[in-house]
């Protein structure tokens, strides 16, 4: 078959528009292919394909009119289950909500149709968004397509396995704890996690909840960093609450040639172990970029102590999903806190803490978080980017025993906690900054890894031209085996 369902979703709406495929036929093609991938994958879990095949006709009749509804006019999309889309049931993985039928579209539902996606269905969650495996109780787990018996990374697990299996065109997701990260990471696509509050979340949410919560942002995922720039630019700007008073302008990449950009490497961190296999590739990147001609430094890091960045965000990102917890769940997390030692400085004792901490002690927490951005943007005054991993590893093998918290997985043949992986999501993420994962290769197991690509407050655009770089020099996207068909 050609290799037109892995194509970028730039590309496929180029092939629209100089009409070398129709956007009927191009839906039913993902329709076929998913027909016949996903019923050993898992990724997509539901759709409206009624909706989707009008959606598409109106699409080709546009187009017979010269009519172009977006960049992105015609291509075939599904969205991370998180997402209200009218028609499509919002669980976020709970068995309770399985019959919550929203009576809007997301905000970034709406501004992706405007920018003329076809949207076709959904993709699979962990429960409550809080896993790097994609399972629940209504839909089950989500496999990884490079090889079934690992994840696809959580939370967006869905969507990056759909995207890498080229089943879908282009898809959302949404992050706070690495959830676009780390499956762009697992499953070799792309993924964005935006500057914090450019993408309003409005509609991604549990029922009736509709203010932000901290540190969480949406933000795209997909197979080139065209895409992720494009999609960007539909999902960002003012909630319409704020649109009347201001508007948003990222600035440009700060450079536009690899070779003049100034590059910090970081691959290690007391706070995680990182497997070799994943750390030789990428090394073999850092050195590649340097014979480019950019400006390596392996040295260079923010005057930060990232012990303590570390705890800070273990604390502020439990304190932001506190909120979901039932009035039992608390009462057992304050009898927790209480019943800790005062010295444990575990992952357990940080999350029992902040699930019950007093407000007072959340100022002081945001205060230090605000040290923390003051010595980020003084280090991006000589440094445009730091690369460092996403995770710890490449995929790792479904383990649905017992919380996260207790669950470990291999590194250099060792056991290592879960949930020390959580350094390298917050290491952006608690100080709000941008961040791109790009693909990095294949690992001497030929699992895929990707790189992040850290930037600037508000430096998303150069995070992202920075993965497309890496895109044109090195090679992006690679199809898993077995999926050509």
């Amino acid at each position: 078959m050609s290799d037109l369902p892995f194509k970028s979703a730039v590309e496929l709406a180029t092939a629209i528009r100089e009409r070398r495929i129709g956007c009927a036929e191009l839906l039913e093609l993902y329709v076929a292919r998913m027909e016949r991938h996903n019923p050993s994958l898992n990724a997509i879990i539901v759709t409206d394909l009624e909706k989707a095949r009008e959606r598409a006709k109106a699409a080709d009749e546009a187009l017979a009119r010269n009519e172009i509804w977006g960049p992105l006019h015609g291509v075939p999309m599904t969205i991370k289950e998180s997402y209200d889309v009218v028609g499509m049931p919002t669980t976020w993985g709970m068995p309770s909500l399985k019959d919550n039928f929203p009576s809007r579209n997301a905000l970034a539902v709406d501004r992706l149709l405007d920018a003329g996606v076809v949207l076709f269905g959904k993709t699979n969650v962990p429960l409550l968004l809080a896993d790097w495996q994609s399972y629940n109780d209504i839909y089950g787990a989500t496999n990884n397509p490079w090889d079934l018996t690992r994840t696809p990374g959580g939370s967006s697990g869905g969507s990056a396995a759909a995207l890498a299996a080229g089943i879908t065109g282009i898809e959302a997701g949404s992050d706070i704890g690495a959830s676009i990260r780390n499956p762009a990471h697992y499953c070799g696509v792309f993924g964005h996690k935006p500057t914090y509050g450019i993408c309003p979340p409005r509609g991604q949410s549990l029922p009736g909840r509709v203010t932000a919560a901290d540190i969480s942002v949406i933000g795209p995922l997909a197979r080139s960093a065209d895409d992720l720039e494009v999609a960007l630019d539909a999902m960002a700007g003012p909630d319409e609450l704020d649109g009347a008073a201001w508007r948003l302008d990222l600035p440009p990449s700060r450079k536009t040639r690899l070779a003049d950009f100034r590059v910090a490497v970081m691959l290690t961190d007391p706070n995680c172990a990182v497997d070799d296999e994943l750390s030789e590739r990428l090394q073999t990147l850092a050195g590649a970029i340097a014979r480019k001609g950019a400006h390596v430094s392996e040295s260079a890091r923010p005057e930060i102590d990232t012990r303590r960045l570390h705890a800070v965000y273990i604390q502020l990102l439990r304190a932001a999903t506190s909120g979901r917890q039932s009035a039992e769940a608390f009462e057992w997390n304050l009898a927790q806190a209480r019943s800790v030692a005062a010295d444990d400085e575990s992952y357990f004792a940080r999350m029992v803490r902040a699930n019950t901490m007093h407000h007072k002690d959340w100022l002081a927490l945001n205060e230090e978080r605000g040290h923390f951005r003051i010595r980020w943007a003084e280090f991006f005054q000589d440094y445009d980017v730091l690369l460092c991993p996403a995770a710890a590893s490449a995929a790792f093998p479904h383990d649905f025993e017992g919380e996260r918290w207790e669950r470990t997985i291999p590194v250099n043949g060792k056991a290592e906690p879960t949930t020390d992986q959580l350094f390298w999501a917050g290491y952006s993420g608690v100080a709000y900054l941008p961040s791109t994962v790009a693909p990095a290769g294949l690992t001497r197991s030929g699992l895929p890894v990707g790189v992040q690509i850290i930037g600037p407050h508000l430096g998303d655009r150069t995070c992202i031209h920075f993965a497309r770089l890496l895109e044109q020099e090195f090679g992006g996207f690679i199809a898993p085996p077995g999926y050509a068909a």
